[in-house]
């Protein structure tokens, strides 16, 4: 099934706004990992985290240049770390997502709301199947 245009440039619009709305964000944590791939300002840091340290037992902080925090593949991760998070649909402070669910015992798909009783509230159970 083909595309029309309309809908190709909508689509073409919305991930060029979404990145526009994201790249301040990425550019600031890009920034801020550059920063820690200097030597000095890594050892800096580094060790003012180790003074915090109060166990005998941990070992000495080291610096070395072998661990880059500034890769292509830490980019990556940061930018869509953010996109997942700017398009997640349930934010801290609003209503939740009334997505759909399986009963188990009736083998039928409801939404998550409707097993809500009077104003009890809804636990959910993540359990494991293995």
């Amino acid at each position: 099934m083909d595309d029309s245009g309309g809908v190709q440039m909508a689509r073409a619009l919305k991930h060029a706004a979404l990145c526009l709305m994201l790249l301040p964000r990425f550019l600031l944590a890009a920034v801020m990992l550059w920063l820690l791939d200097f030597l000095c300002i890594r050892r800096k840091v580094l060790l003012k985290m180790g003074e915090r340290q109060d166990s005998p037992d941990d070992p000495p902080v080291c610096v070395s240049d072998s661990n880059k925090m500034f890769t292509w593949e830490s980019l990556r991760a940061v930018w869509h770390g953010q996109k997942l998070d700017f398009l997640k649909s349930a934010h801290l402070g609003e209503a939740a997502p009334n997505t759909e669910v399986v009963l188990v015992q009736e083998r039928r798909q409801v939404r998550i709301l409707d097993c809500t009783k009077g104003k009890r509230p809804l636990v959910l159970n993540f359990g494991s199947c293995s």
